[in-house]
């Protein structure tokens, strides 16, 4: 057999849920560009267009967002969990704990075939999680969490329950389109993973907790803290060139955020969110961090190195600018991506559900018929 590593190259499952074009920098989530969602989709449209294939009328968006927002309370006992958590757990770490725990409290949690209550399971996790993960931002500094409002859409009640106040519209709009271009992207390695657990006929709970673990990892979603991270150990503009020299050119580090598996070009989601970045940067005054981004892509475009490999920014690299100049702390930035991936993770979820079991082969490449050495002799 041939062995491909990580899998690449090789198809596992036909999807009508997104196409990744790497080569030309193209995506599509059913049929649309991504540049046409962000400009102009609300994340609950997003969700429906990915659950059913189509976009959501007016009526079924509103019912829609009014059911997100009202399923997005968390039972007390997971509060009362949350809280017992040590306070500096990794926010990614909580989020998959909460996911998990979260099982316990549905009472559809252990239907596993039903393609409608799993749909219902899927609203009622994208409110949780969004709910969570602002709670945890709340509960590590010892504030109370703030309950969902069931009259605002779910990137302004994010917004909302991180301090209590009327969701800035520069703030939640921020968010939206964020949450817009991370909510589904292919067979990744997060979504591969929860779709395994699928295949095992587990429950959506679990396929998701999968998924949050994937993409937990600094080779996946946590890109953008370690983005975000090198950012700030740069600390000003001046030292972008000096850093360059000193760490990337010397091999000693990479750039993370630079590069990616698949995209080959540009990744779009990267094009829309530097702009994000550079006019929330202008528009709260402080725009050396955008600065320093994007002098350190300049450097790398202009590199040998980069050019030859086709080694463009990706979309952790300008979402960390994002999220950093909302206010967000770095390590709150991966539960973020979580909370845009439940659309895609569902989608993926119910897609799989019947599909045959996802079992790979492997080429063993160790010894054969060893002779058994009895202990005193080894």
């Amino acid at each position: 057999m041939t062995t491909n590593a990580g899998l690449q190259g090789v198809v596992v499952a036909d999807s009508r849920l997104s196409l990744v074009d790497g080569q030309e920098g193209k995506l599509y989530y059913c049929g649309y560009p991504i540049q046409t969602l962000a400009e102009h989709a609300l994340f609950e449209e997003v969700e429906f267009l990915l659950w059913h294939n189509r976009l959501p009328n007016q009526a079924e968006l509103d019912l829609l967002t009014k059911q997100i927002a009202a399923e997005a309370s968390l039972p007390a006992g997971i509060i009362s969990l949350m809280k017992a958590l040590p306070l500096d757990a990794n926010p990614m770490a909580v989020l998959r704990t909460v996911v998990s725990a979260l099982a316990h409290y549905d009472a559809d949690s252990e239907d596993n075939t039903n393609k409608d209550l799993t749909l219902q399971k899927a609203i009622r996790l994208t409110g949780q999680v969004t709910t969570a993960t602002a709670a945890w931002e709340r509960i590590r500094v010892g504030q109370e969490p703030i309950a969902p409002n069931p009259d605002y859409n779910l990137a302004q009640n994010f917004v909302y329950m991180l301090d209590g106040n009327v969701p800035p519209e520069a703030a939640w709009k921020a968010i939206n389109v964020y949450l817009v271009l991370l909510c589904e992207h292919g067979m990744n390695a997060s979504t591969f993973a929860a779709r395994v657990v699928t295949g095992t006929i587990s429950d959506i709970h679990s396929a998701i907790t999968a998924g949050i673990a994937a993409l937990k990892g600094p080779a996946h979603g946590g890109a953008n803290t370690e983005a975000m991270n090198q950012f700030l150990e740069i600390g000003e503009v001046e030292n972008v060139e000096p850093w360059f020299n000193t760490n990337i050119k010397s091999g000693d580090k990479r750039i993370m955020g630079i590069g990616h598996r698949v995209y080959k070009a540009l990744d779009p989601r990267a094009a829309i969110l530097k702009e994000r970045a550079r006019e929330l940067a202008e528009q709260s005054g402080n725009l050396k961090w955008f600065q320093i981004a994007e002098k350190l892509d300049q450097l790398a475009r202009a590199d040998a190195y980069f050019i030859d490999r086709n080694l463009y920014a990706n979309v952790d690299y300008y979402s960390a600018i994002v999220l950093y100049t909302l206010g967000l702390k770095t390590d709150a930035f991966t539960p973020l991506f979580a909370m845009a991936r439940i659309g895609g993770w569902s989608a993926h979820v119910i897609e799989q559900m019947g599909g045959r079991l996802i079992r790979p082969d492997v080429n063993y490449t160790g010894p054969l018929d060893l002779e058994w050495v009895e202990i005193a002799n080894r």
